[in-house]
């Protein structure tokens, strides 16, 4: 494993556990050259998964694209990378665990992942709901705001 600070190869694992939902390890690893810490997860390699676009295009599964969107839809809120990459892990592994299909539309992937954001931060998930549903006006935002704050529309 290279550490990402120095680029060196040289390290130990100090601590190993298995995550929340037991789909990877997480590795906490130090270097031996410079010092720093770092983690690193280890997970199982699948078979590959292919997401349908709108558009019809088919491109395969990509998990750092995936984060990215969350990560996007989670900047400046109060949620950490952790939290993100099991985020991401959960709505892998729904997609793996449906074991009879090995195509994904994007609208079940963006609804998988806005079904977990929406208990993580409602910002977030308005955020990811409005580019996942392409809104075009103030008034979709405010439908979505009744739905998931109640009070709000009162």
């Amino acid at each position: 494993m290279r550490c990402p600070f120095c680029q060196r190869e040289d390290d130990k694992v100090i601590d190993s556990r298995e995550t929340s939902n037991k789909t990877s390890i997480r590795r906490r690893r130090e270097c031996l050259v410079c010092g720093e810490r770092f983690t690193t997860y280890e997970r199982i390699e699948q078979m590959p998964y292919v997401v349908i676009k709108k558009n019809g295009e088919k491109e395969p599964f990509d998990r750092n694209k995936l984060i990215e969107g969350i990560l996007t839809a989670c900047k400046n809120r109060p949620v950490d990378r952790e939290t993100i990459d099991e985020l991401a892990t959960k709505v892998q592994g729904q997609v793996y665990n449906d074991g009879n299909r090995r195509e994904i539309p994007t609208r079940d992937l963006g609804r998988t992942v806005l079904e977990h954001l929406q208990q993580i931060d409602k910002v977030a998930y308005l955020r990811f709901v409005s580019v996942h549903q392409e809104f075009q006006d103030a008034n979709q935002f405010v439908e979505v705001i009744r739905t998931i704050s109640p009070e709000a529309g009162a």
